[in-house]
């Protein structure tokens, strides 16, 4: 009889990893059909997708996780059946051992399988997060391709390819209507979206920048799962990475050229200031810039290069007092209440120059 964990065994040190290693493959419970997905920041962030079979564990490395629409196949490489205990395993595999890294589990349930070939599986998913129903079809040795068939989730949105972003009017005075203001310090960075997916980040200013900021790219496995697409801007500081503390503390450089001098000389930090989409919901026009600064907060972004600063609500003077004693160019008032327009410039937002 095939040993059909000998391949999972032979990859991993009982002495040092903390997965569980069985002697045998164990027995299914019939009709049981049990999956889990579990998020593994290894060498690269991918997610498991295991699915009960004959005793062991189909699974399959899928980089990007499973799509959540039918526009787009993802990647999924099959891996070594895995033992029946994984199904609640998680924790760390010790550095320098086999898929080392931190593993959790991202879901959890059941599945119909309504065809299994050797070279295609197709399950309907009945899990907490993952619902509905996919197809893993091989593309060539252990390389496979994995599709979703249904229709995605209601009032789910695909993430867009690209947001223009909105732009201030320049104003010579403070609002007079103060406490319908949100305010910002003006850091003259340079200004993109990132657009965060599957644990990977692309950064688009004019064009794809995200190959000058490698600096960045932590960013998708730090906020994995969430999906989101960003608006905010590149600084390069002088000295080291600043905390939130010393965010009005430090300046960096005024002109794009000096920027991307600096760039290349310093680390750059991605300071985010507004959220244009989540997990499959777009918030420009529904959600008012304080609720998207809520929803912003909530995903805590703060990182050794990326982090959200504090905005001021109804504290035009203050904003600009603190403008002007770090020596930054000025602020940008919100109104609380505004939409994020696309590609427009319009005197919901504010350019106020500190004098």
């Amino acid at each position: 009889m095939t040993d059909r964990l000998a391949e999972y065994r032979n990859k991993r040190d009982a002495r040092r990893t903390p997965e569980p290693i069985p002697r045998q493959a164990g027995r299914s419970k019939q009709d049981a059909n049990r999956f889990v997905i579990q998020q593994h920041h290894a060498r690269s962030l991918h997610w498991d997708v295991r699915l009960e079979r004959d005793g062991v564990l189909v699974s399959f490395a899928v980089p990007r996780g499973l799509p959540k629409d039918q526009a787009r196949n993802n990647l999924a490489k099959h891996t070594e059946d895995h033992p029946l205990e994984y199904l609640a395993f998680s924790g760390e595999i010790p550095a320098g051992e086999y898929g080392g890294g931190r593993m959790t589990i991202f879901d959890q349930g059941t599945y119909e399988a309504d065809k299994w070939r050797d070279d295609e599986i197709g399950v309907t998913f009945h899990g907490d997060r993952t619902n509905g129903r996919y197809v893993f079809f091989q593309t060539g040795g252990n390389d496979w391709m994995v599709r979703r068939m249904d229709p995605p989730e209601p009032g789910w949105e695909s993430m867009p390819d690209e947001v223009a972003p909105m732009l201030p009017v320049p104003a010579a005075t403070l609002p007079s209507d103060d406490a319908d203001w949100g305010y910002e310090l003006a850091w003259g960075g340079r200004r993109v979206q990132a657009y965060v997916s599957g644990g990977r980040v692309r950064l688009m200013a004019e064009s794809d920048v995200t190959s000058w900021y490698p600096e960045i790219r932590g960013l998708g496995p730090a906020l994995a799962p969430v999906e989101a697409v960003l608006d905010g801007e590149i600084v390069a500081f002088d000295g080291p990475r600043p905390s939130p503390e010393l965010l009005a503390r430090r300046k960096p450089p005024k002109d794009s050229a000096a920027a991307r001098r600096a760039a290349e000389r310093t680390p750059v930090h991605l300071l985010v200031y507004d959220l244009l989409w989540l997990d499959g919901h777009s918030t420009l026009e529904l959600v008012r810039y304080a609720e998207r600064r809520e929803l912003l907060a909530g995903l805590s972004i703060a990182g050794d290069h990326w982090q959200t600063p504090p905005y001021f609500p109804g504290g035009g003077e203050f904003a600009l007092e603190t403008a002007r004693a770090q020596g930054l160019d000025g602020i940008v008032a919100k109104r609380l209440d505004s939409p994020y327009l696309p590609g427009r410039r319009s005197r919901l937002w504010l350019s106020v120059i500190a004098r």
